[in-house]
C-alpha cells in the first residue's frame, strides 16, 4: 500500500519510488539526486496509479529529451485501427509520449485500449473531449461540467493533462489589447476563450483550479499547463498575450507543487530563430525551473507540407537552450490529420532534433550511440549502420536501392571510398582503381 499520493509527494517523504529506480537507471543519474529534482519540480515523473503497463520516463532538468506523438479522431477521420497503427509506430520508436487528441464521439474505448496496452506516457487534452463527452454543446456547458470530464480522464488511467487555466480574465485582456495577426491558434484556448466570451465568466479551470489539483494528485496526473495563448505565427511570438498568460502559469506552477501534484509547463508555437533561446531562459525563471514542453518552435510559417523540418530546426535551438519536451509535428501539420507516413516523418524529425540537442547539452551517454555509427562507418559495416541509424529500414532502402559492385563502398564513391582508401593504406595495402588489361 503506497503511503504517498504521487510521485512529488513521494520524493518530498525521501521515498524512492519504483518510477523512480526506473527512471534513473534509464538515464544513467543517480537516485538521491532525482529525487532531489522530483522534490523541487525540476524534473517530473508522470505516471497515474491505473496506468500499469507504463515504462516510466522523467522529463525535466539534466535528462534526456523526450519527444511526445499527437494522435486521435476527428470529426472527418475516424478509423481507430488506423489510429492504433500509428500508436505501434510511436512505441517501435521508442517515443516516451503519446497524447490522444482525440474529439469526435465517444472517445473513451479507444483511450481505455491505449493506456491498456501503451509502455509509452499518455496525455490528453480534456478540453477536445468535452463536448462530445458530456453530449453538450460548448454553451449549454457549466464550469463544474469541465471538471467531470478531467476526473474521467484521471481515472482511465492518463498519465499528464493538458489545462488551459492561464488564459483568465486577465490574459484576455492583455491578448485583445496586443493585436494580433493569427489570434488564438490553441484548440483547447479557442474553446475557453469563446465560453468565457459567451457566458461573461471566469476560465473554470483557473477558477475552480484548486478542484482540478484535487481531482489530479487523487491519481498521480501530472498537469500540463497549456499554453492558450501561444503565437500561432512568427508575427506574433514574445506578444503581450504569450507572455501575460506565461506569468500566470508561473503562478498555478507553484499552486500545483503546494499540493504535490507534478507541473509541465507548455511553450510557444511559431518563433523566429533569433527569440526562441531568451525564451526557454524567460519560461524558466518565471515557471521556476518547472519541465518546458514546446511545440516545434516553428522558425517559418511558409512550409505547409514540411513542417517537421521547420519544427525540428526549432525544436533543436529550444532543447538545446534549456527545454525539455518536445511535441512532434508531422508534415501534415496546417493541412490535415497526419496519415501513418506523415507521423513516421515527425517521429523522425523530431528525435533528430531531441538527440541533437542532448548531445549539445552534454546529456550523459547521449554520443555513445554516435560514435558506434562513427565506428561502423570506418569500418563499413553496413548491418551495423542500419542498425545503429534512428530509421534503419529507410537507410537499408536507400542503400541497396542502388547497390553498389562491392559491398565495402557505397554507390556514391564507388572504390573512391574515403572509408575504403584509408583503411587499406593503414592496413599497408595498395589502392588501386584501373582494372588491368
Amino acid at each position: 500500500m503506497r503511503n504517498y499520493k504521487t510521485q512529488m509527494e513521494a520524493a518530498k517523504k525521501g521515498i524512492i519510488t519504483p518510477e523512480l529506480k526506473t527512471v534513473a537507471k534509464k538515464e544513467y543519474i543517480d537516485e538521491e539526486k532525482l529525487r532531489e529534482l522530483v522534490a523541487c519540480g525540476q524534473v517530473a515523473i508522470p505516471a497515474n496509479v491505473n496506468h500499469t503497463s507504463l515504462s516510466a520516463e522523467g522529463i525535466g532538468s539534466g535528462l534526456k529529451t523526450k519527444i511526445n506523438v499527437n494522435l486521435g479522431i476527428s470529426g472527418d477521420c475516424k478509423d481507430y485501427s488506423v489510429e492504433m497503427q500509428k500508436v505501434q509506430m510511436a512505441i517501435d520508436f521508442g517515443c516516451e509520449a503519446i497524447m490522444d487528441l482525440s474529439n469526435y464521439g465517444k472517445t473513451n474505448t479507444f483511450r481505455t485500449e491505449l493506456i491498456k496496452m501503451s509502455p509509452a506516457m499518455i496525455g490528453t487534452v480534456p478540453m477536445y473531449d468535452a463536448i462530445g463527452y458530456l453530449d453538450k454543446d460548448l454553451l449549454e456547458i457549466t464550469a463544474k461540467d469541465f471538471l467531470k470530464v478531467v476526473e474521467a480522464h484521471a481515472k482511465e488511467g492518463v498519465d499528464f493533462q493538458t489545462i488551459h487555466a492561464g488564459i483568465n480574465k486577465r490574459a484576455v485582456e492583455a491578448f485583445k489589447r496586443q493585436g494580433r495577426l493569427t489570434n488564438i491558434v490553441s484548440r483547447g484556448g479557442s474553446l475557453l476563450f469563446a465560453w468565457m466570451e459567451m457566458t461573461g465568466n471566469e476560465n473554470p479551470l483557473y477558477e475552480y483550479y484548486d478542484e482540478v489539483l484535487e481531482i489530479l494528485r487523487e491519481y498521480d496526473v501530472t498537469i500540463s499547463l497549456g499554453d492558450a495563448l501561444r503565437p500561432g505565427c512568427i508575427n506574433d511570438s514574445t506578444d503581450a498575450g504569450q507572455i501575460s498568460e506565461l506569468i500566470e502559469l508561473g503562478d498555478l506552477t507553484k499552486r500545483a507543487w503546494e499540493k504535490d501534484v507534478q507541473v509541465m509547463v507548455e511553450g510557444p508555437g511559431h518563433m523566429a530563430m533569433n527569440e526562441i533561446a531568451a525564451n526557454m531562459t524567460i519560461q524558466k525563471r518565471l515557471c521556476h525551473n518547472a519541465p518546458f514542453y514546446v511545440l516545434g518552435p516553428l522558425v517559418t510559417d511558409i512550409a505547409p507540407g514540411y513542417d517537421h523540418i521547420t519544427s525540428a530546426i526549432g525544436g533543436a535551438i529550444a532543447a538545446a537552450n534549456g527545454a525539455d519536451f518536445l511535441c512532434y509535428v508531422t508534415p501534415a501539420e496546417h493541412l490535415r490529420l497526419p496519415d501513418v507516413n506523415d507521423v513516421k516523418e515527425g517521429i523522425v524529425a523530431s528525435k533528430i532534433a531531441a538527440h541533437a540537442a542532448d548531445i549539445a547539452k552534454g546529456i550523459p551517454h547521449a554520443r555513445d550511440i554516435d560514435n558506434k555509427m562513427s565506428d561502423a562507418r570506418r569500418r563499413v559495416d553496413w548491418d551495423e549502420m542500419f542498425k545503429y541509424a534512428i530509421d534503419g529500414e529507410k537507410a537499408k532502402a536507400y542503400f541497396e536501392s542502388t547497390p553498389p559492385q562491392d559491398r565495402h563502398t557505397c554507390s556514391m564513391c564507388g572504390k573512391m571510398c574515403a572509408m575504403r582508401t584509408t583503411n587499406m593504406i593503414l592496413a599497408g595495402e595498395k589502392v588501386k582503381f584501373c582494372t588491368e588489361k
